[in-house]
């Protein structure tokens, strides 16, 4: 299954809900990716107001 972007938070996900915002709005046409390992520590986390791991999309 191809990963979709969450519209709201941006998050790359392979299932029908995401898992952080619990929204079921995704799109297939996204641009670039953030690979977050660890959300406290990271200074692109932090300007980007992001604060769970993972990964998420640059533009949708």
């Amino acid at each position: 299954m191809a990963k979709k972007a969450c519209k709201k938070c941006k998050l790359l996900v392979e299932g029908n809900v995401c898992p952080i915002c619990k929204g079921n709005k995704f799109s297939d046409s996204w641009k670039g990716r953030l690979f977050i390992m660890d959300p406290e520590k990271s200074e692109i986390a932090k300007r980007v107001g992001l604060k769970v791991k993972g990964e998420y999309v640059i533009k949708i």
